[in-house]
């Protein structure tokens, strides 16, 4: 996004803070095209046929927007930010909707790489990370909003060490150890299963 519309994003991201109801409906056809590729890269690791699409998951992120008037918004990157947690919100809602796992269910194993799983694992392990996710955040809360950002908003190393005001390095590192952490969270899910079920 060039300078001027991060300028104007912000501007109407101020104006939308201030109680003007129509900056958000001037600042979405600003945002949509980068919204638009941060969803498609998402959908893009579904499996095919997946009853969700962009289109859809994108306007599900809007009317949740629609909730933050009067939010203090910091800047372009906050909101994008924002987004990421959104898209998070609704995927897990969907695949959580879609009944792939019961509540007190055996966990299931969960390959945790970036082009994680298909079908049915794919959405029961949207819901585990969900919830290996949320016990981050507990631990080291920037740990987990690099995994959002990164897996669920699709953004860059750069662009998620903007979104959170810190160095490629610390983004960096902190993906990796989060990766480390949430795999082994993961699998004493599977363990836990595997006990449960013997």
């Amino acid at each position: 996004m060039a300078e001027g519309a991060d300028d104007d994003v912000t501007g109407l991201l101020t104006a939308w803070n201030a109680g003007h109801k129509d900056a958000l409906d001037r600042l979405v056809p600003l945002v949509y095209r980068e919204l638009r590729r941060t969803a498609h890269r998402y959908m893009a690791r579904e499996r095919s046929g997946h009853t969700l699409q962009t289109t859809a998951l994108i306007n599900e992120v809007y009317v949740r927007l629609v909730d933050f008037q009067g939010m203090n918004w910091e800047n372009r990157n906050h909101f994008f930010g924002i987004c990421a947690n959104l898209m998070r919100r609704v995927l897990t809602d969907f695949a959580r909707s879609r009944r792939f796992i019961k509540r007190g269910g055996n966990a299931i194993h969960v390959a945790f790489d970036e082009t994680l799983f298909g079908g049915h694992e794919r959405a029961a392990g949207i819901v585990a990370l969900d919830d290996a996710l949320n016990a981050l955040a507990v631990i080291d809360e920037r740990k987990s909003r690099v995994v959002e950002l990164r897996f669920f908003g699709g953004l860059s190393v750069e662009e998620t060490a903007q979104v959170l005001n810190v160095s490629v390095e610390t983004v960096m590192r902190d993906w990796k150890l989060a990766k480390v952490w949430l795999l082994r969270e993961l699998s004493k899910g599977e363990s836990k299963g595997e006990t449960d079920g013997a």
